[in-house]
């Protein structure tokens, strides 16, 4: 789950119709555009881990990272060159997104060492804490002020995330703590967005957030190189389309809607990646694991509402 990335930085809309006469939209069917835009970028999230969960089978996850991180990187710089010329390769933020990238990739390789020993549906529900570590995290790092109630998510959240791992229980795996550190990490990923300036476009912020993941991936990958087989070649090519191209969709839902609108929305990853896991692996999700993400879903839900609510305010 990458989400977020272009919903918290949504004044960097692309240029590329400026200039142009625009029909004006009507408010339902811009909800309508958007809410659909958002569950297409979803579900090509959840493919794309799916995909990256096929790969860690023969592959190591920095490869898997490197790969993917090496294909995308050309295709979102042409994208910035298209829509804004020389200036969407340039970054004000340059130390700022360094750091952003060790934390992009810490964040991915702790999910995708997760989905080689978890289900995609319980791998799916435990990354969706991010949203809960982000409000609990938005009270040191930005100093911002949370009410009870979102602190009521906040716990309501957590005992989603322990109802789905269950510490201390039969079914417990030292695995299920993966997901949750990767949620935590790109937590921390997604509150730095708000310190990069709103002028910076949308394409600019991928691109950085491709290319330093790339090269600090580079060295370790290479210690961990497998020969990639030729048909593998076309999975890691989908994985960098999926992965990109969802991202973009969802940054565009948050531009064409009101996030307490398409942000529940998000959710809907649980059913395609309980689906998903269903169909190639047989995967069928433990009771446990569809209440705590229920749990969690209400939780995220509770927090979008109230940061809704806080705006309008």
């Amino acid at each position: 789950m990458i989400v977020g990335e272009a919903a918290l930085n949504p004044s960097g809309s692309a240029r590329c119709g400026e200039g142009m006469a625009k029909v004006p939209e009507s408010r339902p069917s811009r909800v309508s555009r958007g809410i659909l835009t958002i569950c297409a970028g979803v579900a090509l999230l959840v493919l794309n881990d799916a995909i990256a969960k096929l790969l860690t089978a023969n592959y190591d996850p920095i490869q898997i990272i490197f790969l993917r991180n090496l294909i995308a990187a050309p295709l979102i710089a042409f994208l910035a060159l298209l829509f804004h010329g020389h200036r969407g390769l340039i970054t004000r933020h340059l130390l700022l997104h360094t750091w952003r990238g060790i934390l992009m990739v810490l964040s991915a390789y702790l999910y995708f060492t997760s989905l080689r020993f978890l289900p995609l549906a319980e791998a799916t529900a435990l990354i969706f804490a991010a949203p809960i570590f982000i409000t609990a995290l938005s009270v040191p790092l930005l100093g911002e002020a949370v009410g009870w109630r979102r602190w009521g998510a906040v716990i309501l959240g957590f005992v989603g995330v322990l109802i789905v791992v269950q510490p201390g229980g039969a079914t417990f795996q030292a695995a299920s703590l993966l997901p949750l550190a990767s949620a935590f990490v790109y937590a921390l990923l997604m509150i730095s967005a708000r310190w990069i300036h709103p002028s910076e476009s949308m394409w600019t912020m991928m691109l950085y957030v491709v290319l330093f993941p790339m090269i600090y991936s580079a060295p370790f990958a290479l210690q961990a190189w497998e020969p990639v087989h030729t048909p593998d070649l076309w999975f890691f090519l989908a994985i960098a389309v999926c992965g990109n191209l969802g991202i973009t969709l969802i940054g565009q839902a948050f531009r064409s809607a009101p996030a307490a609108v398409v942000a529940p929305f998000d959710y809907t990853a649980l059913i395609w990646a309980t689906g998903l896991g269903w169909l190639i692996w047989g995967d069928i999700p433990q009771s446990w694991t569809i209440v705590g993400a229920l749990v969690i879903m209400i939780s995220g839900i509770i927090i979008v509402l109230r940061e809704a609510a806080r705006g309008k305010r």
